[in-house]
């Protein structure tokens, strides 16, 4: 499992570059915070074919995915945050859809102070888009799978810890 969030990050550094086009979000968070609004997007064309995401439009389901402080400066155990740094997670880590069913994934960030990102990887460690999730602000796409396999959600920001799977399974049975 370790070895699979490493080498994702390997190849996010190299398939961030130029895989899909930009779309500029707002600017949000901790106002001493640069963020490059340009690297936020959606799948162009070619990622399209393996994941449409919308921003609306009839869904069959509806996941909720949570930010979580694990250790934090804060609040968190000094030894931790000195060894580790600030360690956040997603919850849950892991759910399955359905290919071709609509589903809402809602993202909450629940921390009042800092931004987490979220990165689409494809079973191919293709990345297809990157969300930027503002402090304390539910961000909410409709995604639908073109494509089975094992698909995984990175916090860029906050790896290796932040991190879960979608597993996208064979569509129902009418």
């Amino acid at each position: 499992m370790k070895l699979r969030v490493i080498i994702s990050t390997f190849v996010l550094v190299v398939a961030v570059g130029g895989c899909c086009t930009a779309s500029k979000p707002e600017a949000m968070g901790n106002a001493n915070q640069k963020l490059d609004m340009a690297s936020f997007y959606l799948p162009n064309a070619e990622g399209s074919r393996v994941v449409s995401v919308t921003t609306n439009g009839p869904v069959a389901a509806t996941i909720l995915v949570q930010t979580h402080a694990v250790a934090v400066k804060e609040t968190g155990p000094k030894e931790t945050v000195a060894k580790f740094g600030e360690v956040y997670a997603f919850s849950p880590t892991f759910f399955a859809v359905h290919r071709e069913e609509p589903t809402q994934i809602r993202f909450w960030n629940l921390q009042p102070d800092d931004n987490h990102d979220v990165m689409l990887i494809d079973p191919h460690a293709q990345v297809l888009m990157k969300l930027l999730l503002p402090p304390l602000k539910e961000t909410t796409y409709v995604f639908t799978f073109h494509e089975e396999g094992l698909f995984n959600l990175i916090c860029a920001m906050h790896l290796p810890s932040m991190n879960a799977q979608i597993l996208v399974l064979p569509p129902k049975s009418p």
